[in-house]
C-alpha cells in the first residue's frame, strides 16, 4: 500500500502541548491498591471474631493465651504479601507488553513510549498493535477487533476518516491516524488495561473456607454469650477463666491454620513457576490449573516451533513464469503491512524488485483467510487459503497438506475488490501453490503423551487447514490426529454438536474458537487455552486459565493468566502439575485442621445443653484453653502439613474437597468428644482433680491429631518417619517442658494406663474407619 507523506508535529508543538498537559500520560488505576490489598487481608469477618477474641482476653490479662493472635496477624501479613507479589507480577507483565509506538514527527518516524504521545501526534499501526489512544485514520485501510471494548467478535473495518477507539486492536492492515483523545479523555480510559488487572479471587478452596466461616460467623456470638454466661453463673468460674474457656471453643470452630497454608502454597507455586521462566498473573489461577482436564492447543507456536519457510512455489499456470510468478509475490509482500509468521516466511523468500505498481489493498484476515490488492497489468491478486479461494480441489495442495505444509494459494481476478462491501468474485483462477513448513517443536510428542497419560483432554484449534493440522498433529504423536473437522463449513450448531467428538478444528475463525471454548465450559470441563496470535484473544479470555507465550502478539499477552517468557510449550505439563501439587496436598492435609472445627463446634453444643441437667456440678465447661490448642496447633497442624504441600503431588484433582475434608476430620473430631465426655465422668466418679483431667485431656488431643498427621503422611517414607517423629518428640517434650504455661502436669499412675487404653482404641476404630472411607471412595 503506497501510504502518503505525513510531516506530523513539530518539536516545537509537541512542546507546547506537553506544557499545556495534553500527554496521554494517564494510568488508569484499574488494577487494586495497596491499600485495598491490605484492607481485604485485615478488616474481615474472620480477623474481626479473632480480634474481638483477643481483646476480650487482653481484658482479663490472660497474657499466655494471646499466642494464637501471632498465627492471625501472620496469616493476614501472608495474604497481604502474596497478593502484593500477584500485583507485582501484573506489573510486570504490564511491562513486558509496554509496547513502542511509532509515531511520525518532523516528517520523521521515531518509537516512542505510549505515554509520551500528544494530541495531535500522527502513529503509524500494524496488525497486531494495541491503538493507545483515541485517533482519527488518515490514510490506509485495517480491520479492527473492539471485543476488548465492546465484547462484539466482529471485525470493524476502518478506513480514512475513521475513529479507532483505545484498547482495541488491528487484526490486519496498516494505518497513519492522529491522536485525538489523551489520557482520561480517551474513550476507553476506564477500560483501558482491562485484561491486566488483579482478577477477582476464584478459589474453590478459599470458597469452601468462607462457608466454614460464614456459618461460624452467624454462630459464634450467641455461642459465646451463652458459654460465657454459663460458666460465670451457673459454674461460678472466675471472670478471667470464663472468658479464657469461651475463647477457646469460638477460636476452635475459625479454621484459621488452613488459609494461612492455602495461600503460603499458592505464594510458593507462583515463585516456582516464576524461576521457571512463568509469568503468573494471578495467583489463584495456579489452582484452576489443577483442575484442568482439557487443554486447547493453537498449532503454530505450540506443537510447531512457529518458524515458517517457503518450502515451494508451484505453478498451476502456462501463462505466468516462475520468474513472473516470483516478481508478483515479491510485488504483494513489499505491499503487504501483514506481519503474521506467514507473511514474515514470504517477505524473507522473496525480495527481488519488480515493476508491478499495487493499490487497493485488502489485508489478510483470519476470518476470511485470504487477502487482496490489485496489480497493473494483471487485476487483483489474491493470496490466501486454496479452499477459501477455489470450488475446486487442487491436488498439489492436498499433496502438501498431507505432508502437514502450510498451503497458500496465489490467484487472479479480473473484477475489483470493494473495501466497503469485501467478498469474494466468481471468477478467481489459481497460479501458484505455495508450500510452507513449520518444524514440530522438539518434545512436543513426550509433551502431549504425558498430557494424556494424566487425563488431560486434548483439542487443536487452528485457522490452518484440518487436514495439514491433522498431518502434523500425526507427526507429533497425538493419538486422535483423524479425527477433524473444518469449521469454515459448519454451521455454530453444527460446529458445537461436533466439538465433544472432535480432536482437532481446522480453519477454525476468532468467533469459533471462542466457541469451542464456552461449548466445552458448558459440558462441564475446566478449560485452558494456549495461543500466541490476535485471532486467540477471545478464546483466551473465555477459558478458565489461559497461556500466552512471550513471543506472541502483545494482545494475547495482556489477557493471559500466564505467559511462558520462554515461549516453550513444553513447560505446559509442568504447570499443570505445579498447580496439582498445590490442591491436592491441601486436599490431603485438610482434615487435620478441620478436627478441631469439628470438635469445637459439637463440645460448644454439648456444653450449653448441659445447663439442662439442672445442676451446676454437672454442667460441662469447655475443657480447653487457647495456650493448648496453640502449642498442639504448632506439631499437629504446623509444620507437618506445611512440609506436606511441598510434595508432588500429580494424580487427577478430586472434587467435593470440602466435604471429603469433613468426613474424614469427623471420626477423630468424634474421638476428642468421647474423650472429654468419658474422662470427665470417669474421673469425677474416681476423685481425680481438675488438673488429672485436664492433662489426660491434653495428651489425647493432641495424640488423636497426630492419628491423622500419620495418615496424611502414608505411604511412609525416610523423610516422613522423620516428619512423625519431630513432630510426636516436639509435642511430648513441650508438654514437659511448658507445664506451667500450658496449666498441666504429667501423667498420672491413675491417668497414663486410662490414656494408653483409648489410644490403643483410638488407633484400631481409627484404622478401620480410614479403611471403610478409603474403601467408599474408590467404589465412587
Amino acid at each position: 500500500m503506497n501510504m502518503k507523506e505525513f510531516t506530523g508535529l513539530t518539536h516545537q508543538q509537541v512542546q507546547e502541548k506537553i506544557s499545556q498537559g495534553l500527554t496521554n500520560d494517564f494510568t488508569v488505576n484499574t488494577s487494586i491498591s495497596t491499600w485495598q490489598i491490605i484492607k481485604r487481608n485485615v478488616f474481615t469477618l474472620f480477623n474481626a471474631l479473632n480480634f474481638a477474641i483477643a481483646v476480650a482476653l487482653v481484658i482479663v490479662q490472660a497474657w499466655s493465651n494471646l499466642v494464637f493472635f501471632v498465627v492471625i496477624c501472620f496469616n493476614a501479613f501472608s495474604g497481604i504479601v502474596t497478593e502484593l507479589r500477584a500485583k507485582h507480577m501484573v506489573d510486570k507483565l504490564n511491562l513486558l507488553n509496554k509496547e513502542k509506538i511509532s509515531v511520525i514527527r518532523n516528517g520523521q518516524t521515531t518509537s516512542i513510549n505510549p505515554e509520551e504521545l500528544v494530541l495531535g501526534d500522527m502513529i503509524r499501526l500494524n496488525a497486531g498493535e494495541q491503538i493507545p489512544s483515541d485517533a482519527t485514520v488518515l490514510d490506509g485501510f485495517a480491520e479492527v477487533n473492539e471485543a476488548m471494548l465492546t465484547g462484539e467478535s466482529d471485525l470493524v473495518q476502518k478506513e480514512i476518516g475513521d475513529q479507532l477507539l483505545s484498547g482495541s486492536f488491528l487484526v490486519s492492515g496498516h494505518v497513519i491516524a492522529e491522536i485525538t483523545h489523551v489520557g482520561a479523555d480517551n474513550y476507553a480510559s476506564k477500560l483501558m488495561l482491562e485484561a491486566k488487572t488483579v482478577k477477582p479471587i476464584n478459589s474453590r478452596i478459599m470458597k469452601s473456607m468462607d462457608k466454614i466461616a460464614g456459618f461460624t460467623g452467624k454462630i459464634i456470638i450467641p455461642f459465646g454469650i451463652a458459654l460465657f454466661l454459663e460458666a460465670l453463673l451457673v459454674k461460678h468460674l472466675p471472670v478471667k477463666d470464663s472468658v479464657v474457656n469461651t475463647s477457646t471453643a469460638l477460636l476452635g470452630m475459625l479454621p484459621k491454620g488452613i488459609a494461612l497454608l492455602t495461600i503460603t502454597s499458592l505464594l510458593t507455586a507462583v515463585i516456582k513457576l516464576g524461576l521457571r521462566k512463568v509469568l503468573v498473573q494471578e495467583m489463584y489461577s495456579v489452582e484452576t490449573l489443577a483442575r484442568v482436564d482439557m487443554l486447547c492447543l493453537d498449532k503454530t507456536g505450540t506443537i510447531t516451533q512457529g518458524k515458517m519457510h517457503v518450502e515451494t512455489v508451484s505453478p498451476l499456470t502456462e501463462d505466468l513464469s516462475e520468474q513472473a510468478i516470483s516478481e508478483i509475490l515479491s510485488a504483494y509482500i513489499a505491499a503487504s503491512d501483514d506481519n503474521n509468521p506467514t507473511a514474515q516466511a514470504i517477505r524473507k523468500q522473496f525480495t527481488s524488485p519488480s515493476n508491478y505498481q499495487t493499490s487497493n489493498t485488502i489485508p489478510f484476515s483470519s476470518d476470511r483467510k485470504w487477502g487482496a490488492m490489485e496489480m497493473s497489468d494483471l487485476g487483483t491478486v489474491f493470496l490466501g487459503a486454496p479452499e477459501m479461494l477455489f470450488n475446486k480441489e487442487i491436488e498439489i495442495a492436498q499433496a502438501a497438506q498431507q505432508r502437514g505444509s502450510r498451503v497458500l494459494a496465489l490467484a487472479i481476478s479480473p473484477e475489483r475488490i470493494d473495501h466497503k462491501h469485501i467478498h469474494l468474485p466468481n471468477n478467481v483462477q489459481p497460479i501458484a501453490i505455495l508450500e510452507i513448513t513449520d518444524p514440530i517443536r522438539d518434545g512436543a510428542a513426550d509433551t502431549l503423551e504425558y498430557l494424556r497419560s494424566q487425563e488431560v483432554g486434548l483439542k487443536i484449534i487452528s485457522g490452518d487447514n484440518p487436514i495439514t493440522v491433522s498431518n502434523i498433529a500425526a507427526k507429533a504423536g497425538f493419538s486422535n490426529y483423524q479425527s477433524y473437522v473444518d469449521c469454515s463449513k459448519v454451521t455454530d450448531q453444527e460446529l458445537i454438536d461436533l466439538i465433544e467428538t472432535t480432536a482437532i478444528f481446522g480453519r477454525v475463525s476468532p468467533h469459533q474458537k471462542k466457541l469451542i471454548i464456552q461449548t466445552l465450559k458448558k459440558a462441564g470441563h475446566t478449560t485452558a487455552m494456549t495461543g500466541d496470535g490476535v485471532n486467540d484473544i477471545l478464546a483466551l479470555r473465555e477459558a478458565d486459565c489461559s497461556i500466552a507465550m512471550a513471543e506472541g502478539d502483545p494482545a494475547t499477552r495482556q489477557v493471559a493468566n500466564l505467559v511462558l517468557l520462554n515461549s516453550d510449550f513444553n513447560d505446559v505439563p509442568e504447570i499443570l502439575f505445579e498447580g496439582r501439587r498445590v490442591v491436592n496436598n491441601i486436599a490431603r492435609i485438610a482434615p487435620i485442621f478441620l478436627i478441631k472445627t469439628t470438635y469445637s463446634f459439637i463440645l460448644t453444643i454439648i456444653c450449653i445443653s448441659s445447663i439442662l441437667l439442672g445442676r451446676a456440678e454437672w454442667l460441662l465447661v469447655f475443657p480447653f484453653i487457647p495456650i493448648q490448642i496453640t502449642l498442639i496447633d504448632q506439631f499437629v497442624e504446623g509444620l507437618p502439613p506445611f512440609v506436606l504441600t511441598f510434595e508432588r503431588n500429580i494424580k487427577p484433582v478430586e472434587q467435593d474437597f470440602l466435604k471429603k475434608a469433613i468426613f474424614k476430620a469427623l471420626p477423630s473430631g468424634l474421638m476428642v468428644v468421647f474423650s472429654v465426655l468419658f474422662v470427665n465422668i470417669f474421673g469425677g466418679l474416681h476423685g481425680w482433680s481438675q488438673v488429672e483431667i485436664s492433662t489426660l485431656l491434653y495428651y489425647l488431643l493432641g495424640s488423636i491429631g497426630f492419628l491423622s498427621v500419620v495418615r496424611a503422611c502414608l505411604p511412609l517414607n525416610l523423610w516422613r518417619i522423620l516428619l512423625i517423629l519431630w513432630s510426636l518428640v516436639g509435642f511430648f517434650g513441650t508438654a514437659i517442658l511448658l507445664q506451667k504455661y500450658i496449666e498441666i502436669a504429667t501423667l498420672t499412675s491413675n491417668s497414663f494406663p486410662i490414656y494408653i487404653i483409648l489410644m490403643i482404641l483410638f488407633t484400631i476404630t481409627f484404622i478401620v474407619v480410614t479403611h471403610i472411607q478409603n474403601k467408599r471412595e474408590q467404589s465412587l
